[in-house]
């Protein structure tokens, strides 16, 4: 163990505030192992600190759930292993972490679509909502990638879009509508899919297709494209 990791931890535990732990639950966070630090003070954390592989482990080992998140925060991409992935991925336990670290750091790697894929044919409940948090994020972020990549997407939302559990339906629905704007090609795609989704029938796959053609088809979304 560094002293640059004891230090962070330092300074994580000086920043903590115990009333935003409260605050957080109320938002459906996991507060096991939180101690109360936000987003934006993370981040300034983590620009004065730099990129840091080895620190990016010894802070998700931690477990604290701030620590985790900053971890996200430092890693390097390139320097992050399948593996890696595989052993954070099923160490997930609340959305918002789940949600960061696909965002700042797993979309960057090279296994991103590949995990998108295999993830969103996993059980777990936030394995699998990390499979479609990283689809939605990929639509925005992966400026370069094919049509197809989003298309075969859109073939995995079709097949899983019964899935009732809050967390995962809710990234089901974020990934539909990501990849539907992105142009004006994916937007009639996933209007097609969001309309098949609709008619399989279920509550939950209504929610998410009605969710989803309200903004696809939106004035605003179409007049962007």
């Amino acid at each position: 163990m560094n002293c640059r990791y004891e230090k962070v931890i330092k300074e994580l535990k000086a920043a903590a505030d115990p009333r935003a732990v409260a605050g957080m639950a109320r938002f459906g966070i996991d507060t096991n192992n939180t101690i109360g630090i936000s987003t934006p003070h993370l981040r300034r954390l983590a620009r004065s600190l730099g990129k840091d592989h080895a620190l990016a482990q010894e802070l998700w080992a931690s477990g604290i759930h701030e620590a985790r998140i900053l971890a996200a925060y430092i890693d390097e991409p390139r320097l992050v292993a399948g593996q890696q992935m595989e052993d954070w991925v099923g160490e997930f336990d609340s959305w918002d972490v789940c949600d960061q670290v696909c965002s700042n750091l797993f979309d960057k790697t090279s296994y991103a679509y590949v995990k998108a894929v295999e993830w969103s044919e996993r059980e777990e409940e936030f394995v699998k909502r990390a499979g479609f948090v990283l689809m939605a994020v990929l639509a925005v972020h992966d400026k370069a990638a094919d049509d197809k990549e989003f298309l075969w997407f859109l073939k995995i939302i079709r097949e899983k879009a019964g899935d009732e559990r809050n967390f995962v339906k809710k990234a089901v629905n974020w990934a539909l509508r990501q990849i539907g704007k992105r142009n004006r090609e994916l937007n009639r795609a996933a209007v097609s899919v969001a309309e098949d989704v609709y008619r399989s029938g279920t509550k939950v796959a209504k929610w998410i297709a009605t969710d989803a053609l309200r903004e696809l088809k939106s004035d605003g979304v179409q007049r962007r494209l």
